[in-house]
């Protein structure tokens, strides 16, 4: 596949339902990924990565975001708490504050910066415990206690379990955004980012299916 065939399916999955493709980001997952098809989707004019490693990225992109204008990185990648001052400096957003001692630091080093990426909390929708995130029934909780740091919350982050419809997941993950204010919606992958747009997604995580295949070698 490709760069234009992945904005391809974007716009007709948008259409299908109603929505304008400007509503729906397509984040391009760069992790682990040769330098050289990195700066060929830059080529074609693509702006927005996402990473998962704070290491990784900050090799990479201080670099790339030099010889490229208006690039904006997305960490989506579990986040430890000691790279959070790291990860704040390099990131635009963060897609995975998954826990509280997470959320203040984050809360402390946004104090102390005066500013703070764009923060999006992860939901481990289907109560997986051998993945991150906060269980649904603690997202409310959750929420309300970041807004009581000053956290500024745009959104919520799910990945469904692997092999279930993740349409529940989707419509479960779009209620709780709703009902807490929240108007991000970071959802779907390369498999099913249809669904998630159909369920109201404002950020798609897509890799190999624009960058080719990783060596993990």
């Amino acid at each position: 596949m490709s760069l234009a065939a992945i904005q391809s399916r974007l716009t007709a999955a948008c259409a299908a339902h109603g929505r304008a493709p400007a509503s729906v980001q397509l984040i391009a997952v760069s992790k682990v990924q040769p330098l050289d098809r990195v700066v060929a989707v830059l080529e074609q004019g693509h702006r927005l990565f996402g990473e998962n490693y704070v290491q990784e990225a900050t090799g990479k992109w201080p670099d790339l975001r030099s010889r490229f204008c208006a690039v904006q990185v997305h960490m989506i990648g579990p986040l430890q708490t000691n790279k959070a001052k790291l990860a704040v400096d390099l990131f635009d957003a963060i897609h995975t504050v998954d826990r509280p001692s997470l959320a203040e630091k984050l809360a402390k080093l946004a104090q102390t910066r005066g500013t703070s990426p764009q923060l999006f909390i992860q939901v481990n929708t289907g109560a997986e415990p051998q993945k991150a995130g906060i269980l649904p029934g603690d997202t409310d909780a959750f929420v309300t206690q970041c807004r009581s740091m000053d956290l500024p919350l745009h959104g919520l982050m799910c990945i469904p379990p692997e092999g279930e419809d993740p349409a529940p997941h989707f419509a479960m993950l779009a209620q709780m955004a709703t009902r807490n204010g929240l108007s991000g919606l970071s959802m779907g992958m390369s498999s099913d980012f249809e669904a998630a747009i159909a369920h109201g997604a404002t950020h798609i995580r897509v890799g190999s299916a624009i960058f080719g295949a990783r060596d993990y070698g």
